[in-house]
């Protein structure tokens, strides 16, 4: 069986943040059995269609940026980061094809924000006061994140990495972001949560959502911890999976 093609567009119109945070994603999935296919950025739109047409899954990534707040209807506030408008185009070509076709979706931190605000939902601009610190780049563990156990999310942690307590699956998480969902767009619902504090670390589809059945998005980076973390190759390994049994949906039979 072939490898299946997995889209993951140019982190950021940055070439320095790209060159380095591309390839860990590429790196995750081509261990997990998939093909990383760049997604380049500011090309013409038709270009990128056919570029995603021959893809059978997609990996939206993390940004330095933030997604334009204008698109869930609130001005920006001072700590928030400018928008990249090349991302956010590609991103939306993406999320239609992948969503009209039924292929596999998993999202990435930035990549979850454009998931929600997408689907209609709105973020938090910018976390401050809360009890856990979600800015930590560099730590392999910043904090936990309680888990539901009847979750796709939680389908996919190990037990042995994994402990339940209080109807949660407490997962070990690192963190690197400063803005977080405040209301989960349609047809996705919220399936994990720092404790401390009540921010929104995973979303998913729900059992109606829209697009396919593997629609998954993580606030944390298991890129980077894929070498020391079961559960995050736990997350590669099944949207490799899902990607590689996607099969286009059978054209409408006409009406007699």
């Amino acid at each position: 069986m072939s490898r299946p093609r997995i889209a993951i567009p140019v982190p950021s119109t940055d070439p320095e943040y790209s060159a380095r945070a591309w390839q860990q994603y590429a790196t995750a999935v081509e261990q997990s059995g998939g093909e990383a296919v760049e997604v380049p950025l500011g090309e013409p739109p038709a270009t990128t269609a056919r570029l995603i047409g021959e893809c059978q899954g997609v990996l939206l990534p993390g940004s330095g940026a933030d997604v334009n707040p204008q698109k869930y209807g609130q001005e920006p506030v001072a700590e928030c980061a400018p928008a990249d408008q090349a991302r956010e185009n590609v991103d939306e070509l993406l999320l239609q094809d992948a969503h009209n076709m039924g292929k596999p979706i998993f999202t990435i931190c930035f990549g979850t924000q454009m998931l929600n605000v997408w689907r209609g939902g709105t973020l938090v601009q910018h976390l401050s006061g809360q009890a856990v610190n979600h800015r930590q780049r560099g730590v392999v563990v910043a904090h936990i994140a309680a888990v539901a156990p009847d979750s796709l999310l939680g389908e996919l942690v190990s037990d042995e990495e994994v402990p339940e307590r209080d109807g949660a699956l407490l997962l070990p998480v690192n963190s690197s972001h400063h803005q977080a969902i405040a209301t989960a767009g349609d047809g996705l619902r919220v399936s994990a949560h720092t404790p401390e504090d009540g921010v929104v670390e995973a979303i998913e589809n729900t059992q109606d959502g829209l697009g396919g059945s593997f629609v998954l998005g993580v606030q944390w980076h298991p890129e980077r911890t894929f070498d020391e973390s079961a559960a995050s190759r736990a997350l590669f390994a099944r949207f490799v999976a899902e990607a590689a049994a996607w099969a286009p949906r059978p054209a409408s039979t006409p009406a007699v």
